[in-house]
C-alpha cells in the first residue's frame, strides 16, 4: 500500500470517474486503474462499484476513503514540518471566501499579502459556506474566510473581526428613526433579503426572529447582491440590513439612509477556517496577521452581539 495509491483512490472517489481522476492526478487512466486494482487485490476487497454509473464507493470503500484522507493529510504534514523548520512561506494555497465577504475584504489585504509573501501561489474561490465546509473536510481547500460560529468538529475557527449590521432605510419608508436604533423599533414587514444560500440572510432572519415573532414567509423579496437590495430599497420596496464594510461604498447622497444600532450592536463574526489537521499553518498565520493588520483600521467596534449565521432548523452538516 502506498500514499500514491491512496491519492488515486481519493481522486476517483471525488470525481466518480477513472478518466477524470487520472487527469486530476496527472497520470494515464491505465496507470491509475492498475494501481487501484493492485490495492484492491492486496486488501482483498472492492473499493469501488464499477457497475454503477457514475462509479460509487462500496460500503467498505467509504470507510477506506475516510481513513485514506487522514493518512494523506498526515503524510503532507512532513513537508509542512520541513517548511516551518526552514521558515519557508510559499507554495500553492487554496482559499475559499463567502460571497458577502469577498468584495469588501479581498481588496483590503490581497495586495499587501502578495507583496509580503511573493512565493505563495494564492488560489482564491468565492464559495457558499456549505461548499467551503465540504472542501475543507475533503482537503480541497487549505483555509477559508466565512461567518462563524459554525461549531464543526473537524474545522477550527480563528476570528478575524466583528462586523456590525447597519440598517439602510430610505426616506420613502416613512419611518421615524434616530441616528442609532433598536432592532425592535424597525418595521420588518418588508425586509429585503439576500436570496437563499447566503449566510448573511440567515443571520438577518435570526436577528429579526430573536427580537420579534416574525415568520420566514414575512420576508418576500430577495436578491443576489447588496447593491441590488440598496437599489430596491431606493425604489420604495422596503429596507435592508448591510454588513458594515459594505456601507463604506454607499454613495455620499445615500449615506443619510444608514442607521447604526444601539449597543450592543448586532454583528457577524468573520473568521479564518482551516482543518484541525493544521496543514500549512505558516501560511495560515501569515494570512491571518495580514488581514488583522488591515481590518483594525477599518473596524473599531467593540460592544457587539454576535448573531449566528446558522440557518434555523437547518444545521450545517459536519
Amino acid at each position: 500500500m502506498t500514499i500514491t495509491q491512496l491519492k488515486y483512490v481519493l481522486a476517483v472517489a471525488e470525481n466518480q470517474n477513472f478518466t477524470k481522476a487520472a487527469e486530476k492526478t496527472f497520470v494515464t487512466q491505465p496507470t491509475l486503474s492498475m494501481q487501484i486494482q493492485k490495492l484492491e487485490d492486496e486488501l482483498d476487497i472492492l473499493i469501488f462499484d464499477r457497475s454503477k454509473k457514475p462509479i460509487e464507493l462500496t460500503d467498505v470503500g467509504r470507510k477506506i476513503v475516510q481513513q485514506a484522507r487522514n493518512i494523506v493529510n498526515e503524510a503532507n504534514r512532513i513537508s509542512d514540518i520541513v517548511d516551518q523548520q526552514k521558515g519557508y512561506i510559499g507554495g500553492e494555497f487554496k482559499l475559499g471566501v463567502i460571497p458577502t465577504v469577498m468584495p469588501t475584504l479581498l481588496p483590503m489585504f490581497l495586495r499587501n499579502f502578495i507583496k509580503k509573501y511573493p512565493k505563495v501561489k494564492l488560489k482564491i474561490e468565492e464559495l457558499p459556506t456549505e461548499t467551503i465546509i465540504e472542501r475543507l473536510e475533503e482537503g480541497h481547500l487549505d483555509a477559508a474566510i466565512a461567518a462563524t460560529p459554525l461549531h464543526l468538529e473537524n474545522i477550527k475557527e480563528r476570528p478575524l473581526y466583528y462586523e456590525p449590521f447597519v440598517a439602510y432605510i430610505p426616506e420613502n419608508q416613512n419611518l421615524q428613526v434616530n441616528e442609532k436604533i433598536d432592532v425592535a423599533s424597525l418595521n420588518l414587514d418588508h425586509m429585503l433579503l439576500l436570496e437563499d444560500g447566503h449566510c448573511f440572510r440567515d443571520g438577518v432572519i435570526n436577528l429579526c426572529k430573536a427580537n420579534r415573532n416574525y415568520e420566514e414567509e414575512t420576508f418576500s423579496l430577495e436578491s443576489g447582491s447588496f447593491e441590488t437590495l440598496v437599489k430596491l430599497a431606493n425604489e420604495g420596496l422596503g429596507m435592508t440590513l448591510l454588513p458594515y464594510l459594505h456601507t463604506l461604498e454607499i454613495k455620499s447622497e445615500e449615506q443619510k439612509y444608514l442607521h447604526h444600532f444601539k449597543d450592543p450592536a448586532p454583528a457577524r463574526e468573520v473568521s479564518l477556517l482551516y482543518h484541525k489537521s493544521e496543514l500549512k499553518m505558516q501560511i495560515i498565520e501569515a494570512l491571518r496577521n495580514t488581514i488583522a493588520g488591515v481590518v483594525k483600521g477599518a473596524i473599531t467596534f467593540q460592544n457587539v452581539q454576535i448573531i449566528s449565521p446558522l440557518p434555523q432548523g437547518k444545521p450545517i452538516k459536519n
